[in-house]
């Protein structure tokens, strides 16, 4: 008899995967067409399909990108013709430096590579291309010719390989736009990448760095695997070369930064990412949510970072090292998900005071498992619990009340009268000694001893205004990975459903990363932070979305919201209450979503975390057809910018 290991060899599992999304998406795609059938289906769907869903993955099947692609990715004749009119309402136009290093590229891609840029709709460009000492004659003749016959490109030749830092800061040396655009030698542009930089750039004149999305292109030019990025993330960038393809420096900003640095091959790209975001700040760092690059795999050639994946990973880990250190931030550095990294924050000793603020009413067999938790298996040392009783009347649940008194580090607090998170998790709030408030449901289970530690770390970062972590049903599959705001209209969780070790688009679900609201069930903040925004509305929000209200509220005042994978517990989600979207609930429900449309508007349906490329229909990084942000040319204004 053979027995299951449990590994599915991966091509077994990405034919399955894929064969599970075409049929998912097929059955959302007749689901929207059908108003009522969608109304009606949505509290089972709530219910049950994170237990039969078996891929929620994120992953984009290849036949659903390339049908994406062949609908939406496609310039037209009247595409370029609005591009060209807009070009010429620009106030200026910006010469963009494309820097390449070649090093023996193949013929055919090298060709490819420099026709991509050579058909770009917008003309105002050179190419900078510093040859790194290749034996291969074709690539001088290919370089010489094509310099010849356009003057906007400009050759370098190393007589000494000096590997890829080296030569891109020789090709650097060749700039003189005023803007940088690093292009590798065997890659593509489609034809409207460079408008789109040059649009951006004169849109938003105090942009020092601009990063798009990217695909990558097989041997046979055939598009998959997109990822369609967030807007700027710093921490997300501490765990993943986030900016990576295709981006657009300021030629002063990396002047300024000292280029690329020699001994960091293999990460170079990401190393100089940080040292020029530290150096710009966040408010410079522009993203054009389009794929306006497509990175070549496949070539038949392997690339460094193929090559010697393991030291790219740990030169990557260095330069994130010196990135915190100059940061005067003492941190770990862990590799993470195979080639991403981990950063372990500090917390400072002694330890502070977290206030950990549970409403509960009855429920003795759920409150008890929770407390157990907090009280025997939590290693952080500094903790008081205010447990706040919605009148409790069930002999269990009293006399567990009574019991657990006994801990010095408890306190009940006798709250009765019609149930109101917010109203309960205010009152406890405001009788909190710490200087950390950790917002708890009483259905909440702790399997991790380190996962308060990890939520510490974060919630004390002066830029950190809220942090959430992973949370998981029971059976194990993901039911919180951050919040997706306009999913439902208000907000979703993402991944709703993901195996435990799926990793999620791009390793996201196993990185530290920001998200525009996290769910209350298990959220921690500053106290300051909470009475700067008067912590929960309980007037308007008793039940639902007071969390993402609160969210918003911190958000507003500057801070970053952040989820961590590294603090996971069980959630037995509305075990004590009920489903809002069903029976009684369902009016209030519909309530409170309209005050907080009302409230907040269209930052309800532009989420910077979650890509206009994907529907508001879910959370699970479907398709939208057509993305929610149409190309720039589609909506150019009439006047001068």
């Amino acid at each position: 008899m053979i027995r299951s290991t449990g590994w599915v060899p991966p091509a077994i599992r990405r034919l399955a995967t894929d064969s599970v999304h075409q049929v998912v998406n097929a059955a959302h795609r007749f689901v929207r067409q059908h108003p009522r059938l969608k109304r009606a289906l949505r509290p089972v769907t709530h219910l049950v399909l994170p237990s039969i869903m078996p891929f929620r993955s994120g992953h984009i099947a290849r036949a659903d990108y390339e049908r994406w692609v062949a609908e939406q990715g496609m310039i037209t004749a009247a595409d370029e013709a609005a591009m060209r009119a807009d070009i010429a309402r620009f106030p200026y136009r910006p010469l963009l430096s494309v820097v390449m290093a070649t090093y023996e590229t193949p013929e055919p891609y090298l060709r490819a590579a420099i026709a991509s840029l050579q058909s770009q709709i917008y003309a105002d460009w050179e190419l900078c291309v510093a040859d790194d000492g290749s034996s291969a004659p074709h690539v001088t003749r290919i370089l010489d010719e094509i310099a010849a016959s356009d003057p906007r490109v400009h050759v370098i030749r190393r007589p000494v390989r000096g590997h890829i830092s080296a030569a891109s800061n020789s090709a650097l040396g060749l700039a003189q736009g005023a803007w940088v655009v690093l292009m590798d030698h065997d890659d593509l542009l489609p034809r409207d990448a460079l408008y789109e930089l040059a649009a951006e750039i004169v849109d938003h004149p105090e942009a020092r760095i601009i990063y798009t999305d990217e695909d990558k292109i097989d041997g046979q030019d055939r598009r998959y695997s997109p990822y369609f990025k967030p807007d700027f993330d710093p921490d997300l960038l501490l765990g993943q070369n986030l900016l990576n393809h295709l981006t657009a420096y300021r030629r002063d900003l990396i002047q300024s930064v000292g280029g690329f640095r020699e001994g960091f091959e293999g990460a170079q790209d990401h190393d100089l990412a940080l040292r020029a975001t530290a150096a710009c700040g966040p408010d410079a760092v522009r993203h054009i949510p389009r794929v306006l690059y497509h990175w070549r795999q496949q070539t038949g050639t392997q690339s460094f970072s193929e090559t010697a994946m393991a030291r790219c990973v740990a030169v990557a880990g260095r330069a994130i090292a010196d990135h915190l250190r100059a940061r005067n931030v003492a941190a770990d550095i862990l590799p993470t998900a195979g080639i991403y990294h981990r950063i372990v924050f500090p917390v400072p000793e002694p330890a502070p005071l977290v206030s950990i603020l549970i409403p509960t009413r009855n429920r003795a067999d759920l409150l008890r498992v929770c407390l157990d938790g907090l009280l025997k298996q939590t290693d952080y040392p500094a903790i008081e619990v205010l447990i706040a009783d919605n009148g409790s009347t069930e002999p269990d649940a009293l006399a567990l009340l009574q019991a657990v008194l006994s801990d010095p580090r408890v306190r009940v607090l006798a709250l009765p009268g019609p149930f109101n998170f917010a109203h309960l998790t205010n009152q406890a709030a405001a009788e909190a000694r710490g200087d950390i408030l950790l917002l708890l449901n009483n259905d909440i289970e702790i399997i991790d001893s380190g996962w308060l530690r990890e939520m510490v770390s974060h919630a004390i970062r002066l830029d950190i205004g809220a942090v959430g972590c992973r949370l998981l049903y029971p059976n194990g599959r993901l039911q919180h990975g951050g919040t997706v705001l306009g999913i439902g209209r208000i907000g979703g969780h993402f991944l709703v459903g993901a195996h435990r070790e799926e990793p999620g688009p791009f390793g996201v679900l196993n990185l530290l990363r920001s998200a525009s609201a996290v769910t209350a069930a298990c959220l921690a903040v500053r106290r300051a932070v909470w009475q700067q925004v008067g912590g929960m509305d309980e007037t308007n929000l008793a039940i639902a979305f007071n969390d993402v209200d609160l969210c918003l509220k911190i958000r507003k005042l500057g801070l970053r919201i952040v989820w961590t994978p590294f603090a996971e517990l069980y959630h037995h989600e509305s075990a004590s209450r009920g489903h809002d979207r069903m029976g009684p609930n369902a009016a209030r429900f519909q309530r409170e979503a309209d005050i907080m449309v009302a409230r907040w508007g269209d930052i309800l349906l532009n989420d910077p975390y979650y890509s206009p490329n994907y529907t508001l229909e879910n959370a699970d990084c479907t398709l939208a057809s057509p993305p929610r942000r149409q190309p720039r040319y589609r909506t150019a204004p009439a006047t001068n910018r």
